[in-house]
């Protein structure tokens, strides 16, 4: 965690920027080792170029924090005190006041940028989000060592998914055996909200799982992941029960053979844009383009979602290290959805697959 800090430190110096301050449970985590839920309590870490790292955080998880790790200067505080007016007393026992303090503006609510502004209404305050997404973006080895259990994890959940399927089972019934499963391995939490669709539902690509029942000839479409030791996996299948008819095997193929050509895409020094144009152009020319409504893919790594963004327009290069989704779909009103999504880390040798249940289509008895 030290070296963390010690890298974010000498970024703000190169960037010119006195201090941060950092509010998101992931960049917490990040930082400190120390995974905490905050609910509406503030959690925050100060940096400054010339003062200890400084952890805000409720009295009662102070030992959490320090038996995590967290070696610098804490700032406890109680439900019925005011954790601002402790970081402004702090604040005026530095030697000096940041002139520039930069801050996560996409996790920030305006109640707390305008408590910091109270507390430092003379610093000026700057987009710092992009100073932690490109430390986080480089994984070390004990991070892609806990990815790669997090998607054995998630595999094992589509197991148990797909030898849940029954006719007249609920979606929400297939969920709950799923979770049940993962509960059992020692999953305390799923890094989202776990989906099970079935039939026209899967032409929703973020559909709302509920009580409509599996019947034979339904498309079934997965898509689930872990959270584990503070880092999340994603595994998107789509399976085919007990039939399927030409057009749903169509697409299936466009799908699996479009998510194919994004991972043979991948490759060191090629630009993230290449892996979506790749999966859509093939897919557009399978003639399901318009039907391909959402980018190839996403970071991951302590968030489900996370830096970069696996858009066709980004011309961010593929490093070692970095972790990401693929997971081309095609979603079609009325008559349903495909989707399949593999965890992908770079390596010097290039792409490796961190999720592996068989993709080839499968039609469930």
């Amino acid at each position: 965690m030290e070296t963390r800090i010690n890298k974010l430190l000498h970024m703000l110096k190169e960037k010119n920027v006195d201090s941060l301050f950092l509010t998101s449970k992931a960049n917490i985590f990040y930082l400190s080792n120390y995974y905490t839920e905050p609910h509406e309590r503030l959690v925050a870490i100060y940096l400054d170029q010339k003062d200890d790292p400084l952890l805000i955080l409720p009295a009662m998880e102070k030992q959490d924090a320090v038996q995590a790790g967290w070696k610098g200067a804490l700032l406890p505080y109680t439900d019925d005190e005011n954790p601002w007016k402790l970081f402004s007393n702090y604040i005026k026992q530095l030697k000096r006041k940041p002139k520039s303090l930069a801050i996560e503006k996409d996790h920030l609510t305006v109640d707390r940028y305008e408590s910091i502004k109270g507390v430092l209404p003379s610093t000026e305050l700057i987009e710092g989000k992009e100073l932690v997404s490109d430390l986080r973006l480089i994984k070390d080895k004990e991070e892609m060592d806990t990815l790669k259990h997090a998607a054995k994890l998630a595999d094992y959940g589509i197991k148990v998914g797909v030898d849940a399927l029954q006719v007249g089972k609920r979606e929400l019934d297939v969920i709950a055996e799923i979770e049940y499963a993962l509960k059992k391995e020692g999953v305390r939490e799923m890094s989202f909200s776990t989906m099970v669709l079935a039939g026209k539902n899967t032409a929703s690509p973020h559909g709302t799982p509920g009580l409509n029942k599996i019947k034979a000839g339904d498309l079934v479409l997965f898509d689930l992941g872990v959270v584990y030791n503070g880092y999340c996996s994603d595994i998107t299948r789509t399976i085919a029960y007990q039939e399927i008819n030409p057009e749903q095997e169509k697409i299936y193929q466009a799908v699996l053979r479009g998510q194919e050509k994004a991972i043979e895409a991948a490759q060191l020094g090629k630009t993230v844009g290449t892996l979506d144009q790749a999966a859509r152009h093939y897919i557009s020319a399978a003639g399901y383009g318009e039907y391909f409504t959402h980018r190839i893919g996403h970071g991951i790594g302590i968030d489900v979602h996370e830096y970069p963004s696996l858009t066709s327009e980004n011309n961010l290069t593929l490093q070692s290290g970095m972790s990401f989704t693929i997971e081309p779909g095609i979603y079609v009103p009325n008559v349903g959805g495909v989707r399949i999504e593999d965890e992908i880390v770079m390596t010097e040798e290039g792409a490796e697959l961190l999720t592996t249940y068989p993709k080839e289509l499968q039609v469930i008895e």
